[in-house]
Order: structure tokens, then sequence, then C-alpha cells
């Protein structure tokens, strides 16, 4: 079975075509491989304390952890989508940096939120994908975001992917560890994405699939319960054989934009200038 996209992947120059090779791999290839991957990364970044502390403080992770977590997809979509130069690209690039503007935060935690958005896909589609990532694809990964830490006035990125890699592996072995607003921040965000899929009542077997995707120091840094090795096994065997049954099915023939999901917080669509912690970019 022929792929066009797969076939187009592959001859791509991440150093030229970072752009095209995100937007192929998040809207085509993998678009629902990726939206989990990227879920996450962001897990990933609250079990670091300075983050989670300075989200809790806002409040938003708490009373509307809906509207936080659409907003930070619709501007990563935005820019994905359209490119770091398309008018749509610029203004929500302009709305991530005026609400990080507005917070004092260490250019070390900036580097590795950074981090995870390029190695949580990564690791996530060679485990549970329905093919490998081929090295430039991983290169146009690691391309694309270090162009947006740019963009972000984030210092000091890693010139080569292996460098970032080692960064973020360290990272975590300093700070990963638990603390109470961790747990308030990883408990919100997890009950939310239980909201997607399931009903309350399947909630306590929900959070057991959730933590047995977890690595122990992720589970151990939000005191979550970490479920029986059997039932690990399981789980990701599960998405393994998803991953699997994939490989028959034909290629996808238009997008999958994150732009154009229907979402309950937006229900007849939304401004750029309305996503964040503000409405309005002047109240920054």
């Amino acid at each position: 079975m022929k792929r066009k996209i797969t076939h187009r992947l592959a001859a791509l120059d991440p150093e030229k075509n970072y752009e095209e090779i995100m937007y192929l791999l998040q809207c085509y290839e993998f678009p629902w491989d990726y939206e989990r991957a990227l879920e996450f990364a962001l897990f990933r970044t609250y079990a670091v304390p300075s983050i989670s502390a300075l989200l809790y403080k806002t409040g938003e992770f708490i009373s509307r952890p809906r509207k936080r977590y659409d907003d930070t997809e619709l501007l990563l979509y935005e820019i994905t989508e359209n490119g770091f130069d398309s008018e749509r690209g610029r203004a929500a690039l302009r709305r991530i940096n005026q609400m990080h503007g507005r917070f004092s935060i260490a250019n070390e935690d900036f580097l590795y939120v950074l981090s995870t958005f390029i190695f949580e896909p990564i690791r996530w589609i060679d485990r549970f994908g329905w093919r490998l990532l081929r090295d430039n694809e991983k290169q146009g990964i690691f391309q694309f975001y270090s162009e947006l830490g740019r963009r972000m006035n984030i210092k000091d990125i890693p010139t080569d992917i292996d460098s970032f890699e080692h960064y973020n592996s360290e990272y975590e072995l300093i700070h990963f560890k638990y603390a109470e607003v961790n747990y308030h921040v990883g408990a919100a965000t997890r009950d939310l994405l239980l909201g997607f899929y399931l009903p309350k009542l399947l909630w306590p077997f929900g959070k057991l699939f959730i933590n047995a995707l977890m690595d122990d120091p992720l589970c151990e840094s939000f005191g979550f319960y970490k479920p029986p090795v059997l039932f690990q096994h399981i789980m990701k065997n599960i998405l393994k054989l998803r991953g699997k049954l994939l490989r028959y099915f034909p290629e996808r023939r238009e997008p999958r934009l994150g732009t154009q999901v229907k979402r309950p917080t937006y229900p007849k669509g939304y401004h750029i200038e309305e996503l964040g912690t503000f409405k309005k970019p002047d109240s920054d």
C-alpha cells in the first residue's frame, strides 16, 4: 500500500522543511498519537514543583482546567497548522509571549517544557505508533520546537537533538519530586482528560489506565497509585496492538486540524486574542 504522505515525509530536509514535517506528522500521519503524547508531555511538566506551583497559583487549572487545556492546544495548533510567519501563527506566538511575560519563570524550566514537546511525541510514537519515526522526522520535530523556543526568547537551547534529550533526562532526575501542588494540578488535569472519553462512573478504571502509562518517577511526583505490573503490560499492549492494526488502514486523505475541533469552551469559535489567562492582550 503506497502512502503518499509517508513518502513525502521521507524526502523532506529537517533543516529547511521542519514546518511541513510537523504539519504532516501531526495532522496526517499521527494525529491521535500526537495529541495523546502532548497530553503526557504537559503531565510531565506538572511533576516539577516550581512549574506546578505557578500554575496552581493562577487558579486556572483548578477553576477552569478545560479552558486552560484548550487554550494551550489551540495556540500550538495555530502555529503548526499555519506556520510561524503566517498572520495567525504570529498572533498565536504573540499571545504565548504575552502570557508568559507576566510571570517570573526560570529559563531552565522553559527549556524543560520545550524539551517535553520534542521528546514525548517521539517516544510515544516509537512505542505505540503504526510505524517508527525516521531520523529526518525526529530532527524536524527538534528544529520546529527549537525555532519556537527562539521566538519565545528562551536562552541556551541545545544545538543538537542528543544534547537536548540529555538535558531533558538530567532535569527530570534533579527536579522531579513530590509536592502537594503537583498532585492538585495533576489530578485536575487527569480528571479533565477522563471526562473527554468516559462517564464519571468509569473514572476509577480510567485513572488506572492513565497511571499505568506513567513511569515510576512521574507517578511518585504526583503521589498517584501505580497499578500492578501485569495491568501496566496489558494497557501498553492494547496501545501497541492499535498501532499494528492501523498499518492496514488507508492513508488519511484530509488533515485532522486541531483548530477545527468543536470545543465546549468556545461553542461559537474563538479569537486568538481570547486565548489564555486574560481575554484581551492589552490586559497583560
